[in-house]
């Protein structure tokens, strides 16, 4: 009797420690793109705190209204409570006995990313974090691109429906509120109309085709060209006969060499007009080198969003490509 009752207290125990995260993971929370900064007030107000805002802050390629990579906030050490411990992206960062930096998943809450820096003085703490920033900056948004993704598992579209998706032969998950615009085989455009504050009257939309792979050195070059060409061709404006998508002439977009998956792919971010008409916004393009099935794969995430913050709407476009995968 003696051992039943030890054994039911130590279950009792275990099952009512809900500060102890080794036996209970709350919900993390947090909006997307945005990372709490666990540091002293002093660092904060001084250099490490510019580097920090300055190395976040930076602006966001293709949008059309100034938005950073990462939003951030700060609390110092002692505030770090428990409230403030199921924050989804978090950085402590100050003095410690050595120099370190590691990432750990799912300290007090899942998901959660949290990345630590240390350094012996104020000094070598600056250096560390300008020695891993890239690297901490692609963990944070990395950890947001799963955790989007999860959720739109809960809600997939049923990929066996779209023509296009069949055959060229790949997977991904798309949330189940986009609507079909087109579906030819050859080319797929799908729109999600957004619910929110102004952009009531905007959409999301998704572009997915492949073109033939002629010359690999000549792909990046090209990209604006082919988007334009699907434009004209598939995406017309109120008026079809003068008006359809073109790459905005006044802004050039900007592209880089990235690997998708394991296959090389080009990333372009620009912004994207009606000809002769007032529409515009900002695109996202995947524009991936698929040798084995001898195609250039391209997805097109941009959106139609008018005098709001856009940046969490192209997060989403990313994370849908970045979900797509060839069979």
């Amino acid at each position: 009797m003696k051992k039943i009752i030890t054994l039911f207290t130590f279950v009792i125990l275990i099952t009512s420690c809900t500060g102890n995260d080794k036996f209970v993971q709350r919900n993390s929370i947090g909006k997307i793109n945005k990372v709490m900064v666990v540091t002293k007030a002093s660092d904060w107000n001084g250099d490490l705190g510019d580097k920090i805002r300055n190395s976040f802050g930076e602006l966001m390629v293709g949008l059309p209204q100034p938005e950073p990579i990462l939003s951030i906030s700060q609390v110092a050490p002692n505030g770090f409570g428990s409230m403030m411990k199921v924050s989804r992206n978090v950085l402590v960062i100050g003095n410690g006995d050595k120099e370190d930096f590691f990432i750990k998943k799912n300290v007090y809450a899942q998901p959660q990313t949290i990345v630590y820096v240390y350094a012996k003085d104020d000094e070598g703490v600056i250096k560390m974090f300008q020695k891993h920033e890239n690297e901490i900056i692609a963990a944070f948004i990395a950890s947001d691109i799963s955790m989007t993704q999860n959720l739109f598992k809960k809600r997939k579209l049923d990929e066996s429906k779209y023509k296009t998706v069949q055959n060229l032969g790949v997977t991904l998950t798309i949330p189940d509120n986009f609507k079909t615009v087109d579906d030819t085989g050859e080319f797929l455009w799908l729109r999600q109309h957004l619910t929110s504050g102004i952009a009531k009257t905007g959409s999301n939309n998704i572009l997915i085709y492949a073109i033939p792979l002629e010359d690999e050195e000549k792909v990046p070059e090209n990209i604006v060209s082919v988007r334009d060409s699907i434009g004209a061709k598939y995406i017309p404006g109120s008026n079809p006969e003068t008006m359809h998508m073109i790459t905005e002439e006044a802004y050039t977009p900007f592209t880089s060499e990235i690997t998708f998956n394991g296959l090389k792919a080009f990333e372009t971010r620009g912004k994207w007009e009606v000809k002769n008409d007032f529409m515009a916004g900002p695109f996202l393009n995947y524009s991936i080198v698929d040798k084995k099935n001898n195609r250039i794969l391209v997805f097109e995430g941009f959106t139609y969003a008018p005098s709001v913050n856009k940046r969490a709407f192209m997060f989403e476009l990313e994370a849908i490509a970045k979900s797509m995968k060839i069979q």
